[in-house]
């Protein structure tokens, strides 16, 4: 049966050739050039060339630390500069939000931050001046807009768009959510809920679970496809840890499952059981690596997510992270640009892992070395010569006592060890809890960096 042409059905299909223009004209941007940049961004914005200027860290405030309040710090990463491994500047938003992840518009003019408790979203001014970040705009709608969506968790930039995934919802605060649209300028434009065992919205169970949670989303144009995984909701994740582990009803409310999106549709199409709550998601850069990596922080397993010889996506555990019987929690990822090597931090040891990932189908642990006390985020820059770290997992949920460290730590690595390079202790200095991390560059705007005096001597003293 043919469709009737309306408005509505002509905006759509021009909606969908320019998203598809776009993303093979973005595509091949980010082929054609040498980066530095992190390895977990869209592949829809433009990538830092050489070395990164700075590191903005998505900060949680503290009570009775400071001024109390969440905050976007920003660290000068740059060798060559002065202040290398000093804070630069702190941008605090009001109230403490559950800061926690952040990332740029597609275009990179501004950051997006969200606060998993209050539901608020903060728009950053990057461009502008990138060492000292501006609060453009503070969307406080988001849950009334979204039609109960709670707990914006990521971020992540489309062509013109943003696409946020939701943790919770506003009737029972259980982990029924869905993912949220809104243009580059904080317009809402749709939700999309997550397949439930009553609501498959047309997508295929592939196990057991269709539980309809939410954490993180990423994509691989080539291929039209949009993966997400589940966490937990807000009953949960706003709960003490050591009372959550305690409460065996608590524990079974953790998310169990990967869906396959059409990614231009933004259809559910499959799916996937992967028991353990699946958190961050981390895909191959390689032109012809159509495959994904993701971790079970219950489990402790390595999951591959790829696509068969016959175009269809699957999904098979891996690799144990650790021993999965001491439940080390893994949490944040990080894949390098060359997909030979996985970065996999987890939480209740401290440590950070690395595995050899040049046959994803198979993963070997090639390096581990203890972080701190805790460690959470890790992010590592495009030449895999760089790797920072972050130490807050959520406010309820770091350790106590002299464990509760918090920390943004700088290192190099040669390929076999790591090196610190410095530290900033985040209590000692009274800005709160270390969350995520995005770089910054001044190669990106118009806005250079500014001429040291020693440079402008150099190029205006005559030769002898």
């Amino acid at each position: 049966m043919n469709t009737p042409i309306t408005i509505k059905n002509l905006h759509n299909t021009l909606r969908s050739a320019a998203f598809a223009v776009s993303t093979v004209a973005l595509a091949c941007l980010s082929i054609s050039t040498t980066h530095a940049d992190e390895t977990c961004l869209s592949p829809y914005m433009p990538k830092i060339e050489g070395q990164e200027d700075f590191v903005y860290i998505w900060t949680l405030g503290v009570e009775g630390l400071g001024d109390e309040q969440d905050k976007m710090v920003t660290v000068d990463v740059n060798p060559k500069s002065k202040q290398y491994g000093k804070i630069i500047n702190s941008l605090s938003v009001g109230g403490r939000n559950e800061a926690h992840h952040s990332d740029f518009t597609d275009d990179r003019q501004y950051l997006w931050a969200g606060g998993l408790d209050t539901n608020k979203i903060f728009i950053f001014d990057v461009h502008t001046d990138p060492a000292k970040p501006t609060l453009k705009k503070t969307i406080t709608d988001f849950v009334a807009k979204s039609g109960g969506i709670v707990g914006p968790h990521s971020t992540y930039a489309l062509p013109g768009r943003i696409v946020i995934t939701g943790l919770s919802n506003n009737k029972d605060h259980g982990g029924r959510t869905a993912l949220v649209e809104y243009t580059n300028d904080g317009d809402y434009i749709a939700t999309h809920w997550m397949p439930t065992d009553s609501d498959l919205q047309g997508a295929i169970k592939t196990g057991k679970y269709a539980d309809g949670y939410g954490y993180d989303v990423r994509v691989l144009p080539k291929s039209n496809v949009m993966l997400t995984s589940s966490f937990t909701g807000w009953t949960n994740y706003m709960m003490d840890f050591g009372k959550m582990l305690a409460d065996p009803e608590a524990m079974k409310r953790f998310g169990n499952t990967v869906v396959q999106w059409d990614l231009h549709t933004k259809q559910p199409k499959k799916i996937f059981d992967v028991p353990g709550a699946p958190l961050e998601i981390r895909c191959a850069w390689g032109a012809g690596h159509n495959y994904c990596f993701t971790t079970t922080a219950l489990t402790s397993k390595i999951w591959l997510l790829y696509e068969d010889k016959q175009g269809e996506w699957q999904s098979k555990e891996v690799a144990d992270i650790g021993d999965p019987s001491k439940i080390p929690l893994p949490v944040d990822i990080s894949i390098q640009s060359n997909d030979k090597m996985l970065w996999v931090n987890t939480f209740m040891d401290g440590k950070t892992r690395a595995f050899d990932i040049s046959d994803p189908f198979k993963p070997k642990q090639v390096f581990e070395q203890k972080i701190g006390a805790q460690v959470n985020m890790v992010s590592s820059s495009w030449d895999g010569k760089r790797i920072y770290f972050t130490s807050s997992l959520l406010a309820n949920w770091d350790k106590k006592g002299n464990d509760n460290e918090q920390f943004f730590k700088g290192y190099q690595w040669d390929g076999k060890k790591l090196t610190q390079k410095f530290a900033i202790d985040f209590t000692k200095e009274k800005l709160g809890r270390a969350h995520q991390m995005r770089f910054g560059a001044y190669s990106l705007y118009p806005k250079k960096a500014p001429v040291q005096a020693a440079e402008l001597t150099s190029k205006i003293t005559p030769e002898s």
